[in-house]
């Protein structure tokens, strides 16, 4: 008899048993994160949706102008119908864009003026590859709530829909929260203060310089360049946390992005490579001083903050103060254990063992399991 397989047996049983205990773990964890019910709901009424928006909201298109210089039309073509290999027809004067073929704009001469006397050294056409004007060409989408289409960089990322994006666009989204908020009950409204001071709390950072910032920034928008001369209330011209205060970052005079209210909206809330271009990175990162690496990374945990609740004193002091908002510094606690493994509560034996234990059931593991982590 080949006790060997009696040997791989076992190492498969336990291996099931092993995958069922994860299974049940992964449950309770889903179970104990439980989420407030809603205070208030939307209802629409009589919302416009036209006919030519409906089943596009996952539909991509280019855009772009007709290579005629006497044509204005501006074309939009469906990506799913555009091949490598491709035929279009403008519809206003029937300019015809292929693949393969070229559209001439002008004649040159290159003329070498250090010989006597001048000499042409080349000719040719100035000529643009239909490949390539069609391929650079800017992507857009409709949104289904405005029924406008616009260019994909105006919709939030959504990875679980088609077309990568949100249905509707940030202006859309803007409203609509801003509808929402203004029915929050005085108890949210408290909360969500609370919570962001306790972020800058932590945070740290020092008294904001504004009249600097805008300096810093041309007194317009970073984002859409928004003209904000003689703007004089905060709340239309906002100093945005470039890296966000959910993330313990501070907001300083070095460091704020000066954004109108519209903008403003959109980002709260976004790490950087979230809502900006490459090449707005970089041009951030020179204004702000912030490394490009940071910018264009994934979200992350300021450092120092986190240093800061390696003190004792200091996580004494922010239960202390903090300790009727209770729910939002276990939410913060959980936050940071999921995303580095460093836990704050163990810094001070003073915290009561029940927030803990209250704690890491919401967490969805014990004190003798490793939780897991985004940063190892």
């Amino acid at each position: 008899m080949d006790y060997r397989i009696f040997g791989d047996l076992i190492v498969m049983v336990e291996l099931v048993n092993d995958l069922k205990s994860f299974g049940n773990k992964t449950l309770r964890r889903i179970k104990s994160m439980t989420r407030r019910k809603p205070y208030t709901r939307v209802n629409k009424k009589g919302q416009v949706r036209a006919g030519h928006v409906k089943g596009m909201g996952d539909v991509a298109f280019k855009g772009f102008q007709c290579l005629n210089s006497e044509c204005q039309e501006f074309i939009f073509v469906r990506m799913d119908e555009l091949g490598e290999e491709f035929e279009l027809e403008c519809p206003e004067c029937g300019f015809d864009f292929k693949s393969g073929e070229e559209t001439q704009f002008y004649e040159y001469e290159i003329e070498n003026f250090k010989v006597k006397p001048s000499k042409i050294v080349e000719s040719g056409k100035f000529t643009i590859l239909h490949d390539d004007y069609v391929s650079e060409a800017e992507e857009y989408k409709y949104c289904i709530i405005c029924n406008s289409i616009k260019p994909l960089k105006l919709f939030d990322q959504h990875s679980a829909r088609k077309s990568g994006k949100q249905g509707e666009c940030r202006l859309c989204k803007t409203v609509y929260n801003s509808i929402k908020n203004q029915t929050r009950i005085t108890d949210q409204h408290r909360e969500a203060a609370q919570k962001r001071r306790m972020y800058l709390d932590l945070a740290g950072g020092h008294k904001l310089d504004s009249s600097e910032v805008l300096k810093r920034f041309g007194e317009s928008c970073f984002n859409c360049g928004k003209d904000l001369k003689g703007v004089k209330s905060a709340k239309e011209r906002p100093m945005d946390h470039t890296l966000p205060a959910y993330y313990l970052w501070p907001l300083t005079t070095e460091n704020a992005t000066l954004l109108c209210q519209a903008c403003n909206g959109e980002k709260s809330g976004k790490w950087p490579s979230e809502y900006y271009s490459v090449p707005e990175l970089k041009k951030l990162s020179v204004i702000t001083g912030l490394d490009y690496s940071t910018l264009a990374g994934k979200p992350h945990f300021n450092p120092e903050a986190i240093e800061k609740l390696k003190d004792r004193g200091e996580v004494d002091l922010l239960v202390s103060k903090y300790a009727n908002y209770i729910v939002e510094i276990i939410k913060l606690r959980n936050r940071i254990v999921s995303k580095t493994g460093f836990d704050f509560f163990n810094t001070s034996p003073s915290i009561s063992q029940v927030w803990i234990r209250k704690a890491n059931k919401a967490l969805g593991y014990t004190p003798n399991e490793e939780p897991d982590t985004d940063e190892k």
